[in-house]
């Protein structure tokens, strides 16, 4: 098995309160098979961040990895946007 045939997202941070874990929110856009509008979905994954470098708001790159846990199949590859340290 290659690790080019892993699949590779890219999502936004929406939490990081657990040790070495993170959850991903990943938008896509799909057609919906009878009206063909297109409609925004979004999942959640929850991501190995063996570092605990990400923060909330930081556009992350994500790849598919082997189970780690009951509910982490994911890893992270990269931080490719931090989020903006200015307050609201």
């Amino acid at each position: 098995m290659t690790r080019s045939r892993r699949k590779i997202r890219m999502g936004l941070v929406t939490s990081n309160k657990m040790t070495k874990t993170i959850v991903v929110r990943v938008r896509q856009l799909v057609t919906h098979t009878t009206y063909g509008r297109v409609i925004r979905q979004t999942s959640a994954f929850k991501v190995h961040d063996e570092t605990n470098s990400a923060r909330i708001g930081d556009w992350v790159k994500i790849m598919e990895t082997r189970p780690l846990s009951k509910e982490k199949r994911w890893r992270l590859v990269e931080i490719v946007r931090r989020a903006s340290s200015a307050p609201p």
